[in-house]
């Protein structure tokens, strides 16, 4: 069968229920959710940051609003979150006043970490507390449910299966987004015989492999940032879109404290998601304090390691033994490339066969600095490199061997980096590209920034590959 779904939206498209009119009064009253009718271009100038007037509404969710906008730039939308909890289809719901802002900054934090590391989402920028701007997509209807830990309605649907099973790779699942039946869970078989039509592309079987491998990613990713909080990231929603103006697959909607599940320590009873609204029987006012301090707690956390992610280096850097001054260039294209992952380099000329004392001082202090933050060493040294065998020699830290051989000596030259004396570790690769990729594979495991740069890296270029098969088959 052929469905098509037009969806302008970044979200729910189906109407808001109606609420009592006490509870659309206290909402009106309270909510910081009146969208800006007016933005003026900001001081640093692209093509995405423009002035723009607010348009008609497009669409109304449970949770939010779509807001066309008036703009230079073609394809835009406003995205305006509400002051509304809900549970169980809307069954369940209560204004919960500032959940808008914290929804929203959350979001549009998230959004900005995974943009940074080179994940493409609808986020343009975050406009005012409760609102951003959007790229507009044609949304596909399904929920991509991304499972680290077994629980909730998982175990529910698989009797036999124990809470707390870890799923290694995460379990990928998906939902036909539909309200009156509860989103019904497809299969992928399902999924592929649907060939849903959005924004005028069909969800062929190959799209759905790139969906899945973004999912992945987006969910690794995360759980990564996560666990530098020690909080585990459970499990969590994911929605996409088809950008209206470029056709391309992004991710859409929102991710805030609604989207996932999140375990502080690893332990349930201190779960600071939506979870905590919907096991309640009966939401107290003390209930709603409560839940409104974890999405603040949430929203604060998230915008730390958000901050700390997209401004600043975190540990780890790699020093750069060279052992000369011709060999620079050489080492620019390590530094170049392990600039693109996020890493510090720091630039060095020793000889091992010149200067050999002053290179055993400068592996000395290098280690001194070790002591406070992780270093991976790369030799670059040609003709004969007794540098790498000579650090690797000294030292517990990791040394790469990265010689500058030249083509007329390079059969030669490279068995001097190969075969080293027993008991050195010293690996070698005859890249720039690959010397700085395995030392900030090593630096990754202690810094989250290049752990994530490392696995865009990883889903690009499996896109790579996916793509030229299939151009190759035209």
């Amino acid at each position: 069968m052929t469905t098509t779904h037009k969806c302008v939206s970044k979200g729910d498209w189906e109407p808001q229920k109606k609420l009592s009119k006490q509870s659309e009064k206290k909402m009106t009253e309270h909510s910081n959710a009146g969208p800006q009718t007016h933005f003026e271009i900001s001081a640093s100038v692209n093509t995405c940051d423009v002035a723009f007037t607010l348009g008609d509404k497009l669409t109304e969710g449970k949770t939010k609003i779509v807001y066309d906008v008036n703009s230079a730039v073609d394809g835009q939308c406003l995205i305006v979150s509400k002051d509304i909890i809900t549970a169980g289809d809307f069954a369940k719901r209560n204004v919960m006043e500032g959940k808008a802002e914290m929804s929203t900054k959350t979001s549009t934090d998230i959004m900005k970490l995974l943009n940074h590391f080179g994940i493409k989402t609808s986020l343009i920028k975050w406009v005012n507390r409760t609102s951003f701007l959007a790229w507009t997509c044609d949304m596909i209807p399904i929920e991509w449910v991304v499972r680290r830990i077994a629980t909730g309605s998982f175990l529910r649907h698989n009797k036999g299966v124990n809470e707390g099973y870890r799923f290694s790779p995460p379990k990928l699942e998906t939902f036909y987004k539909d309200d009156e039946n509860h989103d019904t869970q497809w299969s992928r078989e399902v999924l592929e015989e649907a060939k849903l039509v959005c924004g005028g592309v069909t969800i062929t079987n190959d799209l759905i492999d790139k969906i899945e491998k973004m999912s992945n990613a987006i969910f690794e990713i995360l759980e990564q940032m996560w666990r530098a909080e020690d909080i585990t990231l459970i499990d969590m929603k994911i929605e996409f879109g088809i950008r209206s103006d470029t056709k391309e697959i992004i991710l859409a909607d929102v991710i805030d404290n609604d989207s996932w599940s999140i375990w502080p320590s690893g332990d349930k009873r201190l779960m600071k998601d939506t979870q905590v609204y919907q096991n309640l029987t009966e939401v107290t006012w003390s209930d709603m304090k409560n839940l409104k301090e974890n999405f603040r707690w949430v929203s604060e956390k998230v915008n730390k390691a958000v901050e700390f992610a997209t401004t600043k280096s975190g540990q780890g850097k790699v020093a750069i033994v060279m052992e000369s001054a011709s060999d620079m260039t050489h080492c620019n294209k390590i530094k170049t490339k392990c600039a693109d992952l996020g890493i510090f380099c720091q630039l060095y000329v020793s000889s091992a066969h010149k200067f050999t004392d002053g290179t055993l001082k400068l592996l000395a202090k290098v280690e001194a600095d070790a002591v406070y933050n992780p270093i991976v060493i790369v030799a670059v040294a040609g003709r004969s490199n007794s540098l790498g065998p000579l650090l690797s020699g000294n030292t517990v830290l990791p040394v790469i061997n990265c010689p500058p051989v030249s083509e007329k000596w390079e059969n030669a030259d490279i068995w001097s980096s190969l075969r080293l004396p027993s008991g050195l570790g010293c690996v070698t690769s005859m890249s720039p590209d690959t010397a700085a990729t395995a030392a900030a594979q090593i630096l990754a495991q202690r810094n989250f920034s290049v752990w994530a740069k490392l696995r865009v890296q990883l889903l690009q270029n499996w896109l790579n590959v996916k793509d030229a098969n299939l151009n190759i088959n035209e």
